[in-house]
């Protein structure tokens, strides 16, 4: 992340986002697959890294293998296989808003308290030396005489598939293919994510 100011002098957070160039791998149609949409692939692989269908998909493209490759719905421009779209071809400055979908970053084995938000028991007195951060009772006596399904309790705690819907663009440059939104976006540094306008 970095921080940006406004025309009001404002520093405003944001996260800066390299969204391309993305190359049209793939263009499904409603006649033949029974929807239509376009695939784009991202970020250079190594040839050695690659299986020979995907090598051959690639061919057929006219392009280098690719490490990302993603579908997207309700493209209004004609495009062709082999086509390179940069960020100057999707988000111009009248784009405002923009969806981000990535991986969280994972966390690891949680208890309840940072997992699902339990507060544990309401104070240290009365003998309780150990149970602040304890899920407490889990609710079934001799009948069901087993715990529910559902029942929240510490596990395992991020690596999800997050959206995070309506972040405001503050800058776009298209010289870099670089997307600044403010505020935070799902995953770790360098990861991949899915800009939708």
């Amino acid at each position: 992340m970095t921080s940006v100011f406004d025309a009001d002098g404002k520093n405003i957070p944001c996260t800066v986002i390299e969204a391309g160039p993305c190359v049209v791998t793939q263009i499904r149609t409603v006649e033949k697959d029974g929807y239509a949409a376009v695939q784009l692939a991202y970020d250079e692989m190594k040839e050695t890294r690659v299986s020979k269908p995907l090598k051959g998909h690639f061919e057929k493209a006219g392009t280098t293998p690719k490490y990302k490759l993603v579908e997207f719905h309700g493209f209004e421009q004609e495009l062709k296989l082999g086509d390179t779209l940069t960020v100057a071809d999707v988000f111009t400055e009248d784009v405002e808003w923009v969806d981000v979908t990535g991986i969280s970053k994972g966390k690891g084995f949680q208890g309840v308290v940072k997992r699902h938000g339990f507060a544990g028991v309401g104070g240290q007195t009365h003998g309780q030396h150990n149970r602040l951060r304890a899920p407490g009772s889990l609710g079934a006596s001799s009948w069901p005489s087993r715990v529910f399904k559902g029942m929240r309790m510490a596990g395992r705690m991020g690596g999800d598939r997050v959206k995070i819907q309506n972040l405001k663009v503050i800058k776009v440059i298209p010289e870099n293919n670089l997307v600044l939104v403010k505020g935070s976006i799902p995953g770790a540094k360098g990861s991949y994510v899915i800009l939708e306008d």
